[in-house]
């Protein structure tokens, strides 16, 4: 089995040669490994093209003429250099670091209230605006409105 190769290929030895055809004479098993073996070289060979394909030389500069008529584009990615791909991870790695810090800042904002403060209301008495008659009634309608 080891020097079936060599023996289908013509490489061994006239000895090994007459040693592996006796061999083979007698095991079926191994014949039927030469025979499969040589089905596949068959098959082998007739993949290969009987004379060799040569393109056409206008095949040449017609290539060459649509690569010289292209024009490369530039992109925002190739001007840092950077690929497609790691510049949409860089994109979403960011987007997401945004997502993340602004619910931490809503959920823990706790440094102004939602309303003004009752001296905030007071302070509006001492304003010019507050001299119209409904605005005392106002100021503590609002007041008493006030949640702590």
């Amino acid at each position: 089995m080891q020097n079936l190769e060599e023996f289908l290929s013509g490489t061994l030895d006239p000895a090994a040669q007459r040693e592996i055809q006796g061999h083979l004479n007698g095991c079926e098993t191994c014949r039927n490994e030469v025979r499969s073996m040589q089905e596949v070289s068959q098959c082998f060979a007739s993949l290969r093209a009987d004379e060799p394909v040569v393109p056409s030389p206008r095949f040449y500069s017609r290539v060459l003429q649509q690569v010289e008529g292209q024009k490369a584009v530039p992109a925002l990615a190739n001007l840092f250099g950077l690929d497609l791909a790691f510049g949409r991870r860089l994109v979403f790695a960011c987007l997401l670091m945004l997502a993340v810090l602004g619910s931490y800042l809503v959920s823990h904002e706790t440094g102004f209230p939602a309303s003004p403060s009752p001296e905030a209301i007071m302070a509006q008495q001492e304003s010019p605006a507050f001299d119209s008659a409904s605005a005392p009634d106002n100021m503590l309608v609002t007041l008493t409105a006030y949640d702590h």
